[in-house]
């Protein structure tokens, strides 16, 4: 049975203020034309298909086209909730969609409710693991410890005692939106640390033939049988060296895998350019960027005048520029975001305490205090999105 993987689509997201709708929906043509050259037999769809709880108009459109497409090729497609999306809202008439063959799960009480589907080596169940907020799910899945370990450990517990009542031979494909430890972030997820701890261990997912990650951003292998597709459009500049692709994963008849990466449309590369504005001007090394999306950093010692608008002369989709003098010893004259920037809420938060006490970190106890203040905000936010 052949799989194409994909996720984060992120629809409604813009790239630095410049929409990317137009780039996205480039992508579901391509994702359609894919299924129908490769002869797909179930399109997976690991999470964050919105950027937002709330996405615009145009995206939902998008949307909207992208399923009537696939549902009129004939092919099956789950899809899941990530933490991007409002489950809620993605969820709504789940069960009339399904009738068309696409599979929305949404609701973590349903994981280990398969799609299943057959070809001639016999049943293949595919579970549908929606982005699982630890604060929100503990009760649901009866855990003692609120983190995403546990709560992902008992999704996949209930999982396996399914399989385990299946007909033997049957094979298993699980989509889960989380960050595996091994994983390689970049700057444009949003951070699902809970408890100070956000990675859970590949082995979570033992006993099922392949797991479709989602969540972050580029194309992955942890495992043979764990891999991330990555998002199919680059999102921010760290993603600069990226190759945009989906996974093409044949599962064979003793639940082999074998997988084949597919290159999606890429609008526009990225560059990352760093030097003396004149340097960055004249260096006929530059010249195959002159096209590209540019981030800059200029390291000249004085800040030269008029900078965005004599770059934008040689490069005219510069989008970024940043300033890192040379020379430029650490003295506190860094930008607040450029101190904060790769830091996590808990350490920008313990930061803080160290800094108001004049000196010393925060205890355990300080720290078990704030890592419970920003699970109960998590969790407050998740409960007054499901409420709207």
């Amino acid at each position: 049975m052949k799989f194409l993987h994909t996720s984060d689509w992120h629809l409604g997201r813009s790239f630095h203020r410049v929409s990317m709708l137009g780039a996205q929906a480039a992508f579901v043509d391509h994702l359609v034309e894919t299924v129908r050259e490769h002869e797909v037999d179930a399109v997976l769809v690991a999470g964050d298909v919105y950027d937002r709880a709330v996405p615009p108009l145009p995206a939902v459109e998008l949307y909207d086209r992208a399923l009537h497409r696939l549902a009129d090729l004939g092919v099956p497609t789950v899809m899941i909730s990530g933490n991007h999306d409002s489950a809620r809202r993605l969820g709504v008439g789940a069960g009339l969609i399904g009738r068309a063959g696409i599979h929305l799960r949404t609701d973590p009480a349903g994981c280990a409710d398969p799609v299943v589907l057959a070809d001639v080596h016999g049943d293949v169940a595919l579970y549908g693991l929606p982005y699982l907020e630890p604060a929100l799910v503990k009760d649901t899945f009866a855990v003692a410890k609120v983190s995403h370990e546990a709560v992902l450990g008992a999704a996949m517990d209930r999982i396996r005692a399914d399989l385990a009542d299946r007909a033997p031979g049957t094979r298993s494909v699980v989509l889960a939106h989380a960050f595996v430890t091994g994983g390689q972030a970049s700057d444009s997820e949003r951070d699902i640390a809970v408890g100070g701890v956000e990675a859970v261990p590949a082995s979570v997912f033992d006993g099922v033939d392949y797991a479709a990650l989602g969540h972050l951003h580029g194309c992955q292998t942890i495992n043979e049988r764990v891999r991330y597709s990555g998002s199919p459009l680059a999102y921010s500049f760290s993603e600069a060296a990226h190759r945009k692709t989906m996974w093409l994963v044949d599962l064979g008849p003793d639940g082999e895998i074998t997988a084949e990466r597919i290159d999606c449309p890429v609008p526009r590369p990225l560059a990352r350019l760093r030097g003396r504005l004149d340097d960055l001007l004249e260096d006929p090394a530059h010249t195959a960027y002159e096209a590209s999306w540019i981030e800059a950093t200029l390291t000249d010692p004085v800040r030269p005048d008029e900078p965005m608008a004599r770059l934008a002369a040689r490069f005219p989709h510069t989008l970024s520029l940043a300033f890192d003098p040379e020379g430029r010893e650490e003295d506190g004259t860094a930008s607040y975001a450029q101190r904060l920037k790769g830091r996590s809420d808990q350490e920008i938060a313990e930061d803080f305490v160290a800094h108001v006490r004049g000196g010393g970190s925060a205890d355990e106890a300080e720290r078990a205090v704030l890592r419970g203040a920003f699970e109960d905000v998590r969790a407050e936010d998740g409960r007054l999105e499901a409420g709207r």
